[in-house]
């Protein structure tokens, strides 16, 4: 009997000592995370970027093009309030990735980029390297150009990406649908989420 007991002691005190469990979160949070592969894109100073920029910090990317009407700038203006809110505390940075390359050129990246925060990255490139990437991210987008009107809307998906320091896809932060409105982020819960994630996860990485 007294065999018996100490087993179970011992048991307790293996569980009660063991892996702590993932921070419970608004986000979908992967429990593997999922290697961004390599990749070419321009950021909007015309340079070169690739896997190797998304290293070394926690960096949030959202999908949009500069002449969306609401939910690009809407976000972007959110996305403004959480780096402002923990980029003294966490080594973090925002990405923008433009799906619509035609329209948006370099200057047009930066000059938009500029008008919410100058030290974020706009990206962007031909479709046939930015669609993987995309992809990659668990990120999608639809072009609804016929070749002769540059008033063509452009679908992509109203979430953002969580990359982890190591390069990896971490979490996806969905948007936020109420009937009447436009989807969108919901920047409190963001900033609570991330608290969670990188003090979770930065001792392993």
């Amino acid at each position: 009997m007294k065999a018996f007991y100490f087993s179970l002691l011992c048991a307790v005190v293996l569980i009660g000592c063991g892996p702590k469990a993932p921070p419970e979160t608004h986000a979908l949070l992967y429990q593997e995370a999922r290697a961004v592969k390599p990749f070419i894109l321009e950021n909007q100073f015309g340079e070169a970027v690739s896997e190797e920029n998304l290293k070394g910090q926690w960096t949030l990317l959202f999908l949009g093009y500069t002449s969306c009407p609401d939910i690009c700038p809407m976000t972007l203006a959110k996305l403004t309030q959480v780096y402002e809110k923990l980029s003294d505390t966490y080594p973090i940075n925002i990405w923008f990735v433009s799906v619509d390359p035609k329209r948006d050129v370099v200057d047009k990246r930066r000059q938009y980029i500029d008008y919410f925060n100058p030290d974020f990255t706009a990206v962007s490139a031909e479709h046939k390297q930015l669609f993987p990437f995309v992809r990659n991210l668990g990120l999608v987008y639809a072009i609804h150009d016929d070749g002769e009107s540059e008033n063509y809307t452009v679908d992509h998906s109203a979430s953002v990406t969580l990359v982890d320091p190591s390069g990896a896809v971490r979490a996806i932060f969905k948007p936020e649908f109420a009937k009447g409105k436009v989807p969108i982020i919901d920047q409190s819960k963001i900033i609570e989420d991330l608290h969670a994630i990188i003090e979770y996860y930065s001792s392993a990485l």
